[in-house]
């Protein structure tokens, strides 16, 4: 057998090796996501005709081969649950411009939930948790394009730094971005340094022990949010969707506009917007969000 030979049948073997191993991943991964929750609008909701939503997005990869394989090979939650495709996300922004759904900045939803009367109509309120890369690279050009406002939760201690699978924006990255959005980006606070988990898989800043870390992890956070940007926030996103009754009643304290959670639904002018419900937007959810916003 000739060395070329050989080196043929090692490459299609080393093919088959990969593509196998990558087909059983692929595959434990699409079993885990059945496993898990819909992230679909419940029908409870579907049926109300006022109220605001609040869409919060991780994730918006581009649309190049290499990321397509990765994502088809990774069971990466961040790539999958947690992602909208680049030309998906343009797709969304363009149905929300062209069936005319009022977008609204959170400080104005925080406004008419203050003054307690009926929201009449549905309204939309964007939110990005984590502020990455593909966010800035993907998300703000179309965010412009329709001059929609819209929230980033930031982790502060993070920036700059890969993790999970993703580039998290630096601090000079964000400072552009203020300014190509002229004031519609709000910067939001995402914890300093304790979007974690424990070694048992639960988030680092629930634990009973770490409420204490948890206060002075908020007031760096603030700290560092206001030195390199100047926005004072008002407003605050669990890692992981929610919080402890403790970390509650400290977070209510301190006169902040909206907490904002994971948990599914609709704000309306009764909601606790310390407790700020919001729909994660993936492939899955999306079509709930738009039969909802078309519904009359």
């Amino acid at each position: 057998m000739s060395q070329r030979l050989r080196r043929g049948l090692l490459t299609i073997i080393l093919l088959a090796v990969v593509l196998g191993v990558g087909w059983t991943i692929r595959k434990q991964a699409v079993a885990q996501h059945t496993m898990q929750e819909s992230y679909a609008l419940p029908q409870q909701y579907q049926k109300m005709d006022h109220g605001i939503m609040v869409l919060c997005y991780h994730r918006i990869l581009g649309n190049n081969w290499s990321t397509q394989v990765i994502r088809d090979l990774s069971p990466n939650s961040q790539l999958h649950e947690f992602n909208v495709p680049a030309d998906k996300f343009a797709e969304q922004m363009k149905y929300l411009h062209d069936h005319h759904v009022k977008i609204i900045s959170a400080d104005t939803m925080a406004r008419m939930v203050e003054r307690h009367q009926p929201i009449r109509g549905k309204y939309a309120v964007l939110s990005f948790d984590d502020i990455d890369r593909t966010v800035l690279d993907h998300a703000v050009p179309v965010m412009n394009r329709y001059k929609f406002p819209f929230t980033a939760f930031i982790i502060t201690g993070n920036t700059g730094e890969y993790r999970e699978g993703t580039q998290l924006a630096t601090w000079k990255q964000i400072q552009a971005a203020q300014q190509t959005t002229a004031g519609r980006m709000t910067l939001g606070l995402h914890t300093h340094d304790m979007h974690h988990l424990n070694a048992h898989m639960q988030p680092v800043f629930m634990q009973p022990h770490y409420a204490g870390k948890f206060q002075k992890d908020f007031a760096i956070s603030k700290r560092e949010l206001a030195a390199h940007t100047g926005t004072h926030a008002n407003s605050f996103a669990f890692p992981y969707g929610s919080g402890t009754a403790q970390i509650d009643r400290f977070l209510a304290q301190q006169k902040l506009a909206w907490v904002a959670t994971l948990d599914t639904g609709l704000v309306t002018n009764d909601t606790d917007l310390n407790a700020t419900p919001r729909v994660i937007v993936n492939s899955d959810s999306w079509p709930s969000i738009a039969k909802w916003f078309n519904h009359q």
